[in-house]
C-alpha cells in the first residue's frame, strides 16, 4: 500500500483521511488545528505538526482545505519536503481562475498537481461513496486513477484544463445551494399555510427534477425560451406565492420576483419562465 497525506483535517479531510487508513494506507494527516489531526491517532493515523512533516515520504498528498488562499499557504509550507515525484492532489473547493493560475505556477515548478474536488459528505468518503471529478495532465491522472477510482463511486476526469473541475463543482454547489432555498421557501409557505413540512417535501416526489433540468435546462442552454409556462404567468404565481408567505423571511422567492419583473419590464413577459436565463446565453 501507499504513504499517503491529508493536509486539512475538518469534517471531509478526516473522514478520507480514515477511508485511507482502512484500505491499508500508511497515513499521515496535518491541520491547522493540531486537535482534529491527533483525534486520528486511534485509526493509525500519524498526526504531523506541520505540512512539511506531514508530506515526507508520502507519494500522494491529498489537499482538503478552506480557499484558495490557505492552498497556496499549506502547499508553500510542505514544499520543502515534498518527495520528488509525489503528487498533490487537491480537493479543495476553490475559484477556477485561480485554479487554473495555480496549476500553471506549480507545473513551471516542476510540482505534480490535480484538482480533483467531490461531491460528497464525511459518512460517502468513509464508504468510498459519492462523486469526484478531476481536472489536469491526463498523464498525471492516469498514474492515480486507481487510487482515486477506491476513493468514489464515481470518478470523473475533466480533460487537461485545470480549471474545469472547479468550475463544474461550484456548478454542482449552486444547485445544492438553490435547491435547499427553494426547500426553505416552500416549508416557510407550508409553515404559513399550516401543512406539515413532512408532507410538503412528499409532495415533491411528485416531480421530475432529472427531466427538468435535461428538457428545461437543455432548452435554455440552447436559447430556446419558446413558451410552455409564460413568464408573466409564473411572475403571477410567485405573487401567490409571496402572498402565501405572509412576512415571513424568504430565501430565494423575492429575489426571483425581482428579476421576472426586470425581464418583463424588457419586454420577455411572452416567453417561457425559462427566460429566467435569457442574459447567460445570448450571443450562443
Amino acid at each position: 500500500m501507499a504513504n499517503v497525506a491529508f493536509l486539512g483535517t475538518g469534517l471531509l479531510g478526516a473522514a478520507l483521511a480514515e477511508a485511507a487508513a482502512k484500505r491499508g494506507d500508511t497515513v499521515s494527516a496535518w491541520n491547522r488545528t493540531f486537535e482534529k489531526a491527533r483525534a486520528l491517532v486511534p485509526l493509525g493515523i500519524k498526526a504531523a505538526a506541520t505540512p512539511a512533516e506531514a508530506v515526507q515520504g508520502a507519494t500522494r498528498v491529498h489537499l482538503v482545505l478552506k480557499d484558495d488562499a490557505v492552498v497556496d499557504d499549506v502547499i508553500a509550507a510542505a514544499r520543502p519536503m515534498l518527495a520528488p515525484g509525489a503528487i498533490l492532489l487537491d480537493h479543495t473547493t476553490t475559484q477556477p481562475a485561480l485554479t487554473a493560475a495555480r496549476a500553471a505556477r506549480l507545473a513551471e515548478q516542476g510540482v505534480a498537481y490535480l484538482h480533483c474536488p467531490v461531491f460528497m459528505g464525511p459518512p460517502a468518503a468513509r464508504n468510498a461513496q459519492g462523486s469526484m471529478m478531476v481536472a489536469g495532465p491526463r498523464a498525471l491522472f492516469e498514474r492515480v486513477q486507481t487510487e482515486l477510482a477506491v476513493m468514489t463511486t464515481r470518478l470523473e476526469y475533466m480533460g487537461e484544463r485545470a480549471d474545469l473541475a472547479a468550475v463544474n463543482k461550484l456548478f454542482g454547489n449552486a444547485m445544492i445551494i438553490g435547491v435547499s432555498a427553494m426547500m426553505a421557501d416552500i416549508l416557510t409557505m407550508a409553515q404559513a399555510s399550516g401543512v406539515d413540512p413532512q408532507s410538503a417535501v412528499k409532495l415533491l416526489g411528485m416531480l421530475d427534477l432529472n427531466a427538468m433540468v435535461a428538457g428545461r435546462g437543455g432548452n435554455m442552454a440552447k436559447g430556446n425560451f419558446a413558451a410552455s409556462f409564460e413568464l408573466t404567468m409564473a411572475r403571477k404565481d410567485v405573487r401567490l406565492m409571496l402572498e402565501t408567505a405572509g412576512d415571513r423571511p424568504l430565501a430565494a422567492l423575492p429575489a426571483i420576483a425581482a428579476r421576472m419583473d426586470q425581464l418583463i419590464a424588457q419586454g420577455h413577459g411572452a416567453l417561457d419562465a425559462s427566460a429566467l436565463g435569457i442574459d447567460a446565453v445570448r450571443g450562443v
